[in-house]
């Protein structure tokens, strides 16, 4: 695909992100159906919560990853490097879009250079590819290539089935993607990330990449931005539109993936993303299962803003998943992933 058509795909992605109402379909993430246990006697200094985690050997300051959500438009160096100096400042990891436009096209103006590092040089950072790409062409040294541009300690390898089944040119032959996987997986420098991007990965999914020697599970599920309505909005013919829309609803919600991938796969390294809204979500996907929480198209809007309204965002949601560890009881995460969730009847 020429390059200025991935930039163009890319900004129009970006365009129809930031307008909530064409992205998301029906499918709910889940988490309404969960209720913390309140517990009136937390014996317990708010202030004195422990929220601090860990990624990669890096400390983070509270369990949160800023998700993938640009890979080639031109404002993404913008957005890349707002996105830089809020992770660094509130010490949480960083994940970039796509690299496949900055591979394929030698540019640095998207903001995938080593400045990424120099603005954010104490947190994890990871670098991203398209699983598809593993058997188009691409492998160690793109994958390399990638890890070294913006100097990340990981990969992450997005699953977007659905996504290039429903979109115009999209890359429809998944053969052998799973022992592509697995043979950067056994051979890259750094750790693999498996993430869905919207869809959810299931309980056996998540143990086939475990298998595989995948490090980190993303299950990125439904009821966040659906990429098929996105498609859909793009559709350049009914056709094609008709074809995204029936499946804009399609996936495993996030609650639900979390859950049955944690207890399928109870030593994994577990991210919980897709329709986290606010740190009550958060809270609830830890207590289901998850170490990390990400959140991408939420924080877009504060993204092409500033530094300091990425900030300020993410500085509400930790605030309230402090507040829900303290009226849960939990003095630090461990204890919030024991904490009482009672299931609201439909």
């Amino acid at each position: 695909m020429a390059d200025n058509e991935l930039t163009t795909r890319k900004n129009d992605h970006l365009d129809i992100v930031l307008d909530p109402l064409r992205t998301r379909g029906a499918q709910r993430a889940g988490f309404a159906a969960w209720r913390f246990e309140h517990c009136a006697l937390p014996e317990l200094d708010l202030d004195a919560v422990d929220l601090s985690a860990s990624l990669f050997g890096r400390p983070l300051a509270a369990p949160l990853l800023i998700g993938s959500m640009t890979g080639g438009a031109r404002r993404a160096e913008t957005i890349n490097r707002h996105l830089a100096e809020a992770a660094q400042e509130l010490g949480i990891a960083l994940a970039v879009g796509s690299q496949r436009v900055a591979l394929e096209s030698g540019a640095s103006s998207h903001g995938l250079t080593g400045e990424l590092r120099r603005l954010a040089p104490d947190v994890p950072l990871l670098g991203n590819l398209g699983a598809a790409q593993l058997v188009q062409g691409y492998g160690v040294d793109e994958a390399r290539r990638a890890v070294e541009m913006i100097e990340a300690d990981a990969l992450i390898i997005h699953l977007n089935p659905l996504q290039e089944a429903v979109q115009p040119g999209g890359d429809r032959d998944w053969r052998g993607v799973l022992a592509a996987i697995e043979r950067l997986a056994h051979t890259l420098e750094v750790p693999l990330v498996a993430k869905e991007v919207g869809a959810g990965l299931s309980a056996a999914v998540a143990q086939r990449l475990l298998d595989a020697g995948v490090a980190v599970l993303d299950v990125a599920g439904a009821g966040g931005t659906s990429w098929a309505a996105v498609e859909a909005a793009r559709a350049t013919t009914a056709h094609q539109r008709a074809v995204a829309e029936a499946f804009a609803d399609w996936g495993i919600p996030t609650a639900e993936a979390i859950q049955t991938v944690r207890r399928a796969c109870p030593q994994a390294t577990l991210i919980g993303s897709g329709g986290i809204r606010d740190g009550i979500d958060a809270a609830k996907a830890i207590a289901l299962g998850a170490d990390l929480v990400a959140q991408a198209a939420a924080v877009l809007d504060s993204a092409l803003a500033s530094p300091e309204a990425v900030v300020a965002h993410f500085r509400v949601l930790i605030e309230q998943l402090r507040i829900a560890c303290f009226c849960s009881g939990s003095a630090d995460l461990a204890a919030l992933a024991q904490a009482p969730l009672i299931r609201i009847p439909a």
